[in-house]
């Protein structure tokens, strides 16, 4: 089963918890145990496994992001959105979670992260949930 999600985002870069659209997905299915595969099919958006019982933790990351790849840095793209496609492809646009009893096998202090780097905007996050057996 896939399903696609909308994710809007207020910011020009901003994590945002999308935990529950996943599991959301994992409930429809029906599925008691299997794979989750997400994906984000965006050139300047990302996914990510981190903290979700800080907001710190995502502030730090996209500080840091920023630090390391800063939005203006003498890129050759006309768009000036460089650095969002250079974070993009270092967090990555996909993640798989494996789930067992119908929940998604995160830790304890993990949570699914739409990264948006060039927003605000009104993404998709695709999501396939599937049976290993």
């Amino acid at each position: 089963m896939t399903r696609t999600f909308a994710v809007s985002t207020e910011a020009r870069e901003q994590m945002v918890d999308v935990t529950r659209l996943v599991q959301d997905a994992v409930d429809e299915s029906g599925l008691d145990a299997g794979l989750v595969f997400c994906f984000v099919p965006h050139t300047t958006a990302a996914i990510t496994i981190n903290e979700n019982a800080d907001p710190d933790v995502t502030r730090d990351i996209l500080h840091k992001l920023n630090k390391e790849i800063p939005r203006k840095d003498g890129y050759h793209h006309s768009e000036g959105n460089s650095d969002a496609h250079v974070k993009s492809s270092l967090i990555g646009a996909s993640q798989q979670v494996l789930f067992e009893n119908g929940r998604l096998l995160l830790g304890r202090w993990q949570a699914l992260y739409f990264c948006e780097f060039d927003g605000p905007r009104r993404r998709q996050l695709i999501v396939r949930v599937q049976s290993l057996a």
